[in-house]
């Protein structure tokens, strides 16, 4: 079954088509000439939303779409859903770590979490969209480490591990991550939806 991903990052993508269920091909909207929807929500669920239902009714195709970011507890919950504008828009990922970097400089308190909403719609009116949420808590380093991922990923220290999620590998990631932990659930509600 074909759906379109609400999306043109190729990063999340990949994470995304490595675990999701074989049977599902995903497209990327940029490969079929979808522009991005304006993120216009308050929360990391109302964007999704918004993601999916622009993808699919322009294309109409079944959709899924992530919205994910970066909360800091020091820093009232920011970037949140502003993580990849943090520094303004069109910006680095290098220019949005820096501005946090910045935005905790002398701060001792230091914990924060991904947060991830995938969203997955039948078509653009879906009534019953499916929805799956997940948290992967750590702390800000303050300097960065590891060359892997994408984002935050060089200041971010999983609870409970030893280094950065930028030097984890592709799977050790995803087995853990905030994206891995919701794709598992979304695909198992794909499965009971497309497979009944």
């Amino acid at each position: 079954m074909k759906f379109v991903m609400a999306s043109g990052n190729l990063h999340k993508a990949e994470e995304i088509r490595a675990t999701l269920p074989s049977d599902i091909e995903l497209i990327l909207q940029s490969e079929l000439g979808v522009d991005s929807a304006e993120e216009t929500g308050g929360t990391f669920v109302e964007n999704a939303l918004i993601k999916a239902k622009h993808a699919a009714s322009v294309t109409g195709m079944p959709a899924i779409a992530d919205d994910s970011g970066l909360c800091v507890e020091a820093l009232d919950g920011a970037p949140g859903i502003f993580s990849a504008r943090y520094a303004g828009t069109g910006v680095s990922d290098q220019d949005n770590v820096q501005k946090l970097l910045t935005s905790l400089e002398g701060e001792d308190h230091r914990d924060a979490f991904f947060y991830c909403v995938l969203v997955c719609l039948d078509h653009a009116n879906d009534p019953t969209p499916l929805i799956a949420e997940a948290r992967w808590p750590g702390t800000i380093t303050r300097d960065q480490t590891g060359d892997g991922g994408f984002g935050y990923d060089p200041v971010f220290l999983p609870e409970g591990l030893s280094k950065t999620a930028a030097e984890l590998s592709a799977d050790e990631k995803n087995a853990v991550s905030h994206r891995g932990q919701a794709l598992r659930l979304l695909s198992e509600s794909l499965r009971e939806r497309y497979s009944a």
